[in-house]
């Protein structure tokens, strides 16, 4: 049961499409609603994005507000910033999450911090669009998962989002924030189909998991690539174990109070991110779990990710370093 919601005025028509069209739609969307909405990235205008995601938006809007940058991160995102200072609202794409680092002075020292030290006479209404997650054979160098990092940095949102519904109504959402948002899409689910609300005011609001599946037995929460082998698995299992499979959706705000009622429920928690396990997303939402449904847990906690390893390069070590669904079942099947 999926706990997604609009802000219109009323049930919305849906339409089957992947996470890369429920992407572009939100994009175009948005553009179409305020004129102050522009795209910023490299090749995002006349090559489409390197993923696709982009399009044919550059026909639509023009090159003025689908604009191709040089491969300068620490440039571009520094006018974004000032964009957003002075009114407008810049959509910025920065191709790998791996290259992030390259502009955090840009994003952690100025972005998060602008509005604050202003003392909120400034609005930072910056979205920044970035792929992350292995799959690819495409190297450690554009294989990281580093939305952990981001979440932790105050004055920064951050989302995740698991299905194409909620890749478009978070992304509407970020837009329409006045705050930062970081919005972290994996690679691998771009193709990935789902009904999706056609209504134009359709949003979710950040801070907001996701119940994609009830249970009873345990709570598997999960994020991006991770919730669709997870509800695989759930249905392989049904008559076994019965799973309730949450999409975390948001990382920051996290919604605790959704997890808490789940556990409660359930009594078992696993926590499948396709991210580094050591001091990370995995131990945000135990440690929430931990603070809010202590006495009803039955067993430890568990977690699936990557271990504390770079990416490999080689397809067949890709593969063994990855979570899938079958290391979420050995995880239900340590504690059930």
């Amino acid at each position: 049961m999926s706990t997604e919601t609009s802000t219109g005025s009323g049930p919305s028509d849906t339409k089957e499409m992947t996470v890369r069209e429920a992407i572009r739609l939100a994009l175009r969307e948005e553009m179409n609603r305020d004129d102050d909405v522009f795209l910023m990235g490299e090749d995002v205008g006349k090559f489409g994005g390197v993923f696709e995601v982009t399009g044919d938006l550059v026909e639509d809007f023009g090159e003025t507000r689908v604009r191709d940058t040089p491969i300068s991160e620490a440039g571009f995102m520094g006018a974004a910033v000032g964009a957003a200072a002075t009114g407008t609202r810049p959509v910025v794409e920065i191709m790998f999450a791996d290259f992030i680092g390259v502009c955090s002075e840009q994003i952690i020292n100025q972005m998060a911090k602008n509005r604050y030290m202003f003392g909120g006479k400034t609005e930072m209404p910056v979205t920044i669009r970035t792929t992350e997650g292995g799959g690819m054979g495409a190297a450690s160098q554009h294989s990281g998962t580093l939305h952990t990092w981001f979440a932790h940095f105050p004055g920064i949102l951050a989302v995740a989002p698991g299905t194409p519904a909620a890749a478009k109504g978070l992304l509407k959402s970020a837009i329409r924030s006045d705050d930062p948002v970081i919005v972290f899409e994996n690679k691998m689910i771009y193709e990935q189909k789902g009904d999706v609300p056609l209504d134009e005011d359709f949003t979710i609001p950040i801070g907001q998991a996701s119940v994609e599946r009830e249970g009873e037995d345990v709570t598997v929460v999960a994020t991006q690539r991770m919730v669709g082998e997870s509800l695989e698995l759930a249905d392989q299992l049904e008559g076994q174990t019965s799973v309730e499979v949450i999409d975390l959706r948001s990382l920051y705000p996290l919604d605790t109070d959704t997890l808490a009622e789940s556990v409660k429920k359930t009594g078992r928690l696993v926590v499948a991110d396709e991210s580094p396990l050591s001091y990370g997303t995995h131990a945000e939402v135990a440690t929430r779990v931990m603070e809010n449904a202590f006495f009803s847990l039955d067993a430890p906690v568990q977690r699936v990710g990557v271990a504390d390893v770079h990416i490999p390069f080689s397809p067949a070590l890709e593969q063994e370093v990855l979570p899938d669904g079958s290391d979420v079942e050995a995880a239900i099947n340590r504690i059930v």
